[in-house]
């Protein structure tokens, strides 16, 4: 069974925190991994390559990072977990769970970030799930609408009724041994 690799960007300032997360990551499972000091540098960074996690420290140099935070979660099948000082965790906690981001308070232990690791590749791996299902049902309704469009136009120009384009469809599938999709993409040819 083919293990899963996962890009990790980690946004800090800190080069002991680099350091010690870095340290947590293993070099099959993690790969690639980016290090950006600042979010101007983290978002020049995605610009070029989406990741799969994506671990802030916060404050940042130019900003706080959660503003950052939210919108790395907004993009496709991205974990974020915000790490913020104890004092302000709550209020921060607070507003970024309505966004799906995962905070922990500093200073923390070695083993709660493995912990919080690994709840962002379980959290990972449910988006990708998801991802594919969502894909699916796009691709289901868009064989849907072609099916629909390609019977309408039988309809309108072989005067068939609604259930005789609908059974022409399936009996022409079922007899040349491909998807309806296909057919539909005959129809649509030929008439459209």
């Amino acid at each position: 069974m083919k293990e899963t690799s996962y890009g990790v960007l980690i946004v800090s300032a800190s080069e002991n925190f680099n350091h010690s997360f870095g340290q947590l990551l293993s070099r099959s499972k993690h790969q690639p991994v980016r290090i950006a000091k600042d979010v101007g540098m983290a978002k020049r960074i995605l610009a070029e390559k989406r990741f799969d996690l994506v671990v802030i420290n916060s404050p940042l140099p130019d900003e706080t990072g959660i503003r950052f935070a939210i919108d790395a979660c907004s993009w496709d099948s991205v974990a974020v977990l915000f790490l913020v000082r104890q004092e302000i965790y709550e209020a921060t906690r607070d507003e970024l769970t309505r966004h799906g981001v995962y905070t922990l308070a500093k200073p923390t232990s070695r083993q709660i970030l493995t912990q919080a690791l690994s709840w962002l590749e379980c959290a990972r791996e449910r988006l990708r799930k998801l991802g594919k299902k969502t894909l699916s049902m796009e691709e289901k309704m868009q064989e849907i609408r072609l099916v629909n469009r390609a019977k309408w136009l039988l309809i309108s120009e072989l005067k068939l009724s609604e259930e005789n384009a609908h059974k022409y469809i399936e009996k022409q599938a079922m007899d040349q041994c491909v998807p309806k999709k296909e057919i539909a993409e005959t129809i649509i040819r030929t008439y459209g």
